[in-house]
């Protein structure tokens, strides 16, 4: 079994998304709010270097999802076509990313 992490930054693509992933049969995973380094720093600390620094990163978002789902290990390239499909491809700026770990043991995931 794998797990993947797709984080999320275009929010307003989740529906399309988990509705792909349904359709093949990954029928759970979990939605975790989240917040990027770069707009909690803005928020936390206004120094000087940061501030000069945000200037040339990318704009900051204000939230992101990271989604976590619990496939097969023969479930992988699909669901990453199917991510990649979804989102309209991961390549694009400012996206999301999405990455796969095998998992080495599981428990009350329903077989």
């Amino acid at each position: 079994m794998q797990v993947v992490f797709v984080v999320l930054h275009k929010t307003e693509l989740l529906q399309d998304l988990l509705t792909k992933l349904k359709k093949m049969q990954s029928n759970g995973g979990t939605i975790i709010d989240s917040q990027g380094m770069i707009s909690y720093i803005q928020e936390s600390d206004e120094s000087y270097i940061l501030g000069s620094l945000r200037f040339f990163l990318e704009q900051a978002r204000p939230d992101s999802k990271n989604n976590v789902f619990i496939i097969k290990d023969e479930q992988v390239e699909l669901v990453f076509e199917n991510i990649d499909k979804a989102l309209g491809g991961l390549e694009n700026h400012n996206t999301g990313i999405a990455f796969a770990m095998p998992i080495t043991r599981v428990e009350g995931v329903v077989k």
